[in-house]
């Protein structure tokens, strides 16, 4: 069961396509396991559709239409495992995913990996996937700007609530937390960073430049 959702004005930039192509992607990554923001999103979008009927019409490049029936014409594809996934991992990922170049799984510490998940449509957005093992926990930190987080397998706790799969979380400046794995499996989380993770201790934050935090 999905306990933590974006809030409306997520929901709302996303609508308006405002949003920073990594933040995009972990909405569109939520919407897919969740029925209930799929419905708020509907609302939102039947909102900014009445917005739009009230504005006088736009030329539309000369090339729209063939743009848009090439992209119904493209195949259809599925978000496959990061290389280097072992049982009991998933084996299917979010089909949003699937326009996404994903690097194998590199050590980051004991029991700990990460990899790099590149957007075609913004190479330099910083969005990557976080395995951490039972029991581990990375290091104390805030943040500079915003990160979101969707967890795709397990579960974690930061002091404030425990995320399980599906959920769905953002932090900024004002929270200080340090996500624990439960001991009953490892977790994989899809994060996407705007500005900086600002980890405690030097060792921390070396290791956190490194992941390009």
């Amino acid at each position: 069961m999905i306990r933590h959702h974006p809030d409306d004005a997520l929901l709302l930039a996303h609508s308006a396509g405002t949003l920073g192509a990594g933040h995009r992607l972990l909405l569109e990554v939520h919407l897919e396991a969740c029925a209930h923001c799929r419905r708020r999103m509907q609302a939102f979008d039947a909102l900014g559709g009445a917005l739009l009927d009230a504005l006088a019409p736009a030329q539309l490049p000369a090339d729209a239409l063939e743009r848009t029936l090439a992209a119904l014409d493209a195949p259809e594809l599925h978000g496959t495992a990061p290389q280097g996934a072992k049982p009991p991992l998933p084996t299917a990922w979010p089909r949003a995913l699937a326009r996404c170049e994903v690097s194998r799984w590199r050590w980051m510490g004991p029991g700990m990996y990460w990899n790099r998940v590149t957007l075609p449509d913004e190479p330099q957005a910083n969005v990557f996937m976080l395995r951490i093992g039972a029991g581990r926990m990375l290091p104390r930190h805030t943040h500079s700007h915003s990160e979101l987080t969707q967890v795709l397998w397990g579960a974690f706790d930061d002091g404030r609530a425990e995320f399980s799969a599906g959920d769905f979380d953002e932090t900024d400046g004002a929270i200080r937390h340090q996500p624990v794995v439960g001991a009953a499996g490892e977790c994989i989380c899809l994060a996407s960073v705007e500005g900086k993770v600002l980890f405690e201790g030097w060792l921390a934050r070396t290791m956190g430049s490194l992941v390009g935090m």
